[in-house]
């Protein structure tokens, strides 16, 4: 019997050091200790990752400029010499009940901006909830746009439940 997905994607936006990933890893382990198989999308806009070592075979054929994937008995890394779309990327994922991704503010997704010590207004056009600490004034966030506590990270999947696309 084919296990039925809940195929739900949900953005997270944030200035640097502003605890978007501390965020989606607390999210990331809650739901998978509760059996839902997670996927998460990192943006990389500044192209600086570094995904191998020099010198290793992987890295070697990626050199090449060829598509190159690796496969060991417990994952399997690829490494694509394009961009992806995020259909591309839920395709390619195909089986996961929550899709995290960290970024792309482009894409029209439900989105989480996290914020820490100061607000930022230039996320506000993109965003539906703000997940923020104590050092932030919860009276300068819009009230259009809802307010979660970001040291409460079922609070935050509750929101995700209620408000992500389903794809």
């Amino acid at each position: 019997m084919n296990k039925e997905y809940k195929k739900l994607v949900i953005a997270f936006s944030g200035p640097s050091n502003s605890g978007k990933t501390t965020l989606v890893v607390k999210v990331s382990e809650l739901l998978q200790k509760s059996g839902f198989k997670v996927c998460i999308v990192k943006h990389d806009p500044k192209d600086k990752a570094n995904f191998d070592v020099p010198g290793k075979d992987s890295d070697k054929f990626s050199k090449t400029g060829a598509d190159v994937a690796v496969v060991s008995p417990t994952r399997t890394t690829l490494f694509m010499q394009s961009s992806s779309s995020i259909d591309e990327i839920i395709e390619l994922f195909d089986e996961f009940d929550y899709l995290l991704v960290e970024g792309l503010k482009n894409l029209p997704l439900p989105r989480i901006s996290v914020f820490r010590n100061k607000l930022d207004e230039n996320y506000f056009s993109v965003t539906n909830a703000i997940a923020f600490d104590e050092t932030i004034d919860e009276n300068q966030i819009p009230s259009d746009i809802d307010k979660l506590n970001l040291n409460n990270p079922e609070e935050i999947i509750t929101w995700i439940e209620n408000n992500a696309k389903r794809v």
